[in-house]
């Protein structure tokens, strides 16, 4: 797979991407290697739990104290099956990579980690206390991704290679194709697999927006750095 970046610059070491990448095939390996058994709690202890997030407490130091807000980011790395993890490292191996090249490792981490926790957030706010309700995966992230990529590169294209028979191609797409075909794989889990109607969309939406919001904010330095050819 190869990707366009719409920048001068020399293209840099990325490193960011991998490392969530390795970190969300960590937290699903150690989901097979506990077992059905032990998902229950395993879920209750790193996911994201409405009802315990949302519960009274004094101030937000005694959120973060008891771990609650911290599970926020924690349950970025936590999906329920291959269709769950599959679905959002490949997206986020495309638009992660080009985008941790157009603004850097630090901002793009910030990126998934903090809009990925604040959609986890808007999506917990949105199911209230319903007792046995659990947000886990890097949707809301990767969705922040997306929305970043194109709200800074609109008319990007993205140039893959695809397996054609015995061949492989090479061909290069508008970045809101593959956006149109994300969204649309996120409706179809929805309806298939053990989550059948778990979607979080407000993760999804929010995260979006999250993203978009984030990349009006860093545009402008992303120009300058862009016009420098740095």
């Amino acid at each position: 797979m190869f990707i366009d970046i719409p920048s001068r610059r020399r293209p840099a070491l990325v490193w960011a991407t991998p490392l969530l990448l390795v970190m969300c095939l960590a937290g699903f390996g150690w989901l097979l290697y506990i077992g059905f058994a032990g998902h229950g709690q395993f879920l209750a202890e790193w996911g994201t739990l409405p009802e315990a997030l949302l519960a009274p407490r004094t101030s937000w130091l005694e959120g973060l104290l008891d771990g609650r807000l911290f599970t926020l980011f924690t349950a970025l790395f936590i999906h329920a099956d291959w269709l769950h993890l599959g679905g959002n490292l490949v997206f986020l191996l495309i638009f992660g990579l080009a985008s941790e090249r157009a603004i850097g490792a630090t901002r793009f981490l910030i990126l998934f980690l903090v809009c990925g926790a604040l959609a986890n957030l808007v999506a917990a706010i949105s199911l209230g206390d319903t007792p046995d309700r659990v947000i886990i995966g890097s949707s809301g992230a990767v969705s922040a991704v997306i929305g970043s990529y194109l709200a800074l590169f609109p008319r990007a294209r993205l140039g893959l290679v695809l397996p054609l028979g015995l061949y492989l191609e090479f061909v290069r797409i508008p970045a809101s194709l593959l956006i149109a075909v994300w969204a649309s794989l996120q409706v179809a889990f929805t309806y298939v697999g053990p989550t059948f109607g778990a979607v979080a969309w407000w993760a999804h939406i929010s995260g979006f927006l999250f993203g978009v919001l984030f990349a009006l904010l860093i545009k402008p330095g992303i120009r300058r750095r862009l016009r420098r050819g740095q």
